[in-house]
């Protein structure tokens, strides 16, 4: 091993905890009080860094936000596909994708709907951002297997008709008028659009 190698595996870890502490500072303070309620300089002293250190990793709060709520959105995109694995009913497989989404966004809901902003009007050249971009590819890319699989239709007409259900559920989540729907109120608003869609 090369004494070159140690230092820097040190150093790599030292910024892998330091953004472990972040996200999760930021998670817990967002979490109680909403992302327009806390200031980076709180999330820095939970984290237990200095806040040149926090803006190393997130230069404003909406990429903290984001940083917090990609890490949950990742899990919720894995828990929907293993929820829609079992499932041949096609609206009832997309559904269990999508459940997991909705629940994640409404966690907190100001919260879930600056996100939806953020990865709308963010900067993509941003890491963070582009994760969050990543990760709504990446569902969309889920719902088009389940269509796939249960539908029957080729992979061309199943990623058409997941980019339409990916956009019907981030603009149900993000809709000013549905902030006070639940969580099974806002998952049906979007199941009576995918069953017109799927013609079901």
């Amino acid at each position: 091993m090369s004494l070159d190698a140690s230092p820097l595996g040190r150093r790599e870890r030292n910024k892998r905890d330091k953004l472990e502490r972040i996200t999760a500072a930021a998670g817990e303070l967002f979490a109680a009080r909403g992302v327009d309620d806390v200031t980076t300089q709180e999330v820095a002293d939970r984290a237990d860094i200095g806040t040149g250190t926090l803006f190393l990793y997130a230069r404003t709060k909406g990429e903290l936000l984001l940083l917090v709520q990609n890490s949950m959105y990742a899990e919720a995109i894995d828990r929907g596909r293993a929820d829609a694995a079992g499932i041949d009913d096609v609206v009832a497989a997309v559904l269990a994708v999508v459940r997991p989404v909705v629940e994640c966004n409404r966690k907190q809901i100001d919260n879930g709907r600056t996100y939806l902003r953020e990865i709308v009007f963010g900067d993509p050249e941003e890491p963070h951002h582009r994760d969050a971009l990543a990760l709504t590819a990446q569902t969309e890319e889920v719902i088009a297997e389940v269509i796939a699989r249960t539908s029957g239709v080729g992979p061309e007409v199943a990623r058409a008709r997941a980019r339409i259900v990916s956009a019907v559920m981030f603009l149900t989540m993000a809709a000013s008028i549905n902030v006070h729907l639940s969580v099974d109120e806002v998952v049906e608003e979007i199941a009576g659009q995918v069953r017109t869609l799927l013609a079901v």
